[in-house]
């Protein structure tokens, strides 16, 4: 059974890419919604974007603390940083699919994702 820092680093991570994803694309879906528009000044879209991104980090930096094998968790510093980015991958999928209805996955993104998939396995190899 994986100890409580593993599940609790996963969530993290998790909640953390959500958000992230949300402050680097989110205003694109609020500029289709009209929310923002062409003429909202990209000084308020920055700022409203780092407000998300402030919770991001607020999730990203326990997620690490708790994590990392010199504070106690289950990961070395590697395996955080491609989980971080696997979790990137999959939030943005399913963010991109859900929220932009104009984009499909295609063939090569699927080969893209095995490429991805490839580049983990190489990392952890001895």
């Amino acid at each position: 059974m994986a100890s409580t820092g593993f599940w609790l680093t996963m969530a993290l991570l998790v909640v953390s890419n959500i958000f992230m994803t949300f402050a680097w694309y989110g205003h694109l879906k609020l500029q289709e919604m009209n929310v923002f528009t062409s003429n909202t000044p990209l000084y308020v879209v920055i700022a409203v974007s780092w407000a998300i991104a402030l919770l991001e980090y607020c999730c990203q930096v326990p997620a690490n603390r708790i994590g990392f094998v010199g504070n106690g968790g289950p990961f070395s510093l590697m395996q955080l940083k491609v989980i971080q980015e696997a979790i990137t991958l999959v939030v943005f999928t399913v963010f991109t699919v859900v929220f932009f209805k104009g984009e499909s996955l295609q063939w090569n993104h699927f080969a893209a994702f095995v490429c991805l998939i490839l580049a983990v396995y190489f990392v952890f190899m001895k």
